[in-house]
């Protein structure tokens, strides 16, 4: 008999969450920000895949005042019974106007995550970058990502 207590493992499931936020607190702390979205993650126990800062501007009607708001899109993976938690955290926190949540599958979770991921190293990159051989034309594997890269409204 094995003296030692049993785990209890919980069903991971893949989200994707747009969340509104105060712009002008995001504006004038994003790293504070972005650490307040993450210690929310923390306290309900999800896994962040992918995150990243999307449109920033003015809202389609007023939201809690704001006309205003950043939208901030992340994929994460979390126990499903903290939905209703999560919901309540993002009701007291003053940085999140509103929230959106979707449950993907694995297979389109993966690929829309991996977007998001491979979009924010292409913006890293500097637009006047040359190929390392001296090569004007760039390389196949660049062209087909800049083609593959997700449209943002402006």
């Amino acid at each position: 008999m094995n003296s030692r207590p049993r785990e209890i493992v919980l069903a991971q499931r893949n989200y994707e969450c747009m969340f509104v936020l105060n712009s002008g607190r995001y504006a004038s702390d994003s790293a504070g920000a972005e650490n307040n979205l993450m210690e929310l993650f923390e306290r309900l126990g999800a896994e962040v895949v992918a995150k990243s800062p999307w449109q920033d501007g003015k809202l389609a009607y007023p939201v809690e005042g704001h006309r205003k708001g950043l939208h901030y899109l992340t994929y994460f993976k979390m126990d499903g019974s903290q939905m209703t938690e999560m919901s309540r955290l993002c009701k007291l926190n003053d940085l999140i106007l509103r929230q959106m949540v979707i449950e993907h599958s694995d297979t389109l979770f993966d690929a829309m995550s991996g977007a998001l991921l491979q979009h924010g190293k292409s913006e890293e990159e500097p637009s006047d970058a040359k190929p390392a051989d001296g090569d004007a034309k760039p390389a196949e594997g660049e062209a087909a990502k800049k083609g593959a890269e997700p449209v943002a409204a402006s």
